[in-house]
């Protein structure tokens, strides 16, 4: 598919990710710095989606809409077929994305002062949004090695003894790249039932997964405690569209749906904008072949990175994730701060990757690398990495 290999100007079209490096690294002049630093992909979005969009733009009226049986629908069977979870209709409450659902279950499901835990290093919304509601944070840091991650289910149920009512659970991992075994997810529920813990489970990288490895939906793994768990699933991350503002809560237990529903309604949020609702079906009806090729294209990059940064950057170490289109690359063996690794990159390799630290303390020595991108955008990017080390 060409959309892989096309190169898309996205400079001046309020991007982020490409115009908002002024504000995001203290740079006056960014007009020569490679972003590759927030999780959006340089990809147009699938051409069924495209359509979708441009047959309702050409209808001309953009009138109050509703999220209807179709797009619930659109989830249920792109979920059952790519995941084998298959959640009822009812089940699903819209929102304008992952963050903001989780910052609803906060709002709604704990109280000021409560304890929600976390395991950094990891996606910082995590962390902000409770710190900003009052809640008191509780860190159960993953277990690092030779730049893999585990979850230490020990340790997990200290945290979890700490009167933790809810755990915000990344599945698959964002930074880590890590899709979780069902053992693991299994113990993870078994263990927040035993504390009476409601568990969040973000599964936005959910389709970003490679071969051999497969999600598994912690719905799946949880057995009879399925209803104390909260899922996020969007078609965003997966189709590039994280600016149309679509998601689904998957919250099988009627009295936490009802009061998350009554809260939408206190905060006058009212449904999907009259394009999310299109995206959102196109994408799970006709892109599975887009991400089949995406997901090819991105491991290729992946691969190439992994080949070519250690061996021309002494200290350097990048494993391939397992899920995500996202590195995270080890400089500790660099022996520079963080301060000094930012420097470097920004000022004399020109690129722009994001200091391990945003993901909490345990991310300090990494860094944060996204490949969804032209193979010869992600060539560039190594260049100017090795340039920066030179």
């Amino acid at each position: 598919m060409t959309e892989f290999t096309q190169l898309v100007e996205r400079r001046n079209t309020t991007s982020m990710k490409w115009d908002r490096m002024d504000r995001i690294y203290g740079i006056e002049n960014t007009e020569d710095i490679l972003p590759m630093w927030i999780a959006d992909m340089d990809f147009k979005a699938p051409q069924p989606v495209l359509d979708a969009l441009q047959g309702r733009l050409d209808h001309g009226v953009f009138g109050y809409s509703y999220v209807c049986e179709g797009c619930k629908d659109a989830v249920r069977e792109w979920f059952s077929k790519r995941h084998g979870f298959e959640p009822k209709n009812e089940w699903m409450l819209s929102h304008h994305g992952v963050v903001p659902a989780i910052a609803s279950v906060v709002e709604t499901l704990t109280e000021e002062g409560d304890t929600v835990l976390l395991t950094p290093p990891v996606y910082p919304p995590f962390s902000s949004v409770p710190s900003m509601q009052h809640r008191t944070l509780e860190e159960c840091r993953l277990t690092e090695g030779d730049g893999q991650y585990s979850l230490d289910l020990e340790k997990l149920e200290d945290s979890l003894k700490k009167n933790v009512k809810l755990f915000i659970f990344c599945n698959p991992h964002n930074p880590g790249g890590i899709v979780w075994p069902v053992d693991v997810l299994q113990e993870v529920v078994r263990l927040c039932a035993k504390y009476d813990t409601l568990i969040l489970s973000d599964e936005i990288h959910a389709d970003l997964v490679f071969a051999p490895h497969k999600h598994t939906p912690l719905h799946l793994a949880a057995g009879d405690d399925y209803k104390r768990i909260i899922t996020c699933v969007a078609p965003t991350k997966t189709f590039n569209l994280a600016g149309i503002q679509a998601a689904m809560m998957i919250i099988p237990d009627d009295a936490l749906r009802q009061k998350l529903q009554d809260n939408g309604m206190a905060h006058g949020q009212m449904e999907l904008n009259a394009f999310a609702g299109t995206a959102l079906q196109a994408a799970y009806r006709h892109g599975e072949s887009w991400l089949e090729t995406l997901l090819d294209t991105v491991s290729g990059n992946m691969d190439y990175v992994v080949d070519t940064l250690p061996a021309q950057v002494p200290g350097v170490r990048v494993t391939k994730p397992q899920g995500t289109y996202l590195l995270w690359i080890d400089y500790r063996g660099t022996g520079l701060s963080e301060d000094e690794m930012m420097d470097k990159l920004l000022n004399k390799g020109k690129l722009a990757l994001e200091p391990g630290t945003k993901y909490g303390e345990a991310g300090r020595g990494f860094l944060r690398m996204n490949v969804a991108a032209c193979r010869s955008t992600v060539e560039d990017g190594v260049t100017r990495f090795v340039r920066a080390m030179d």
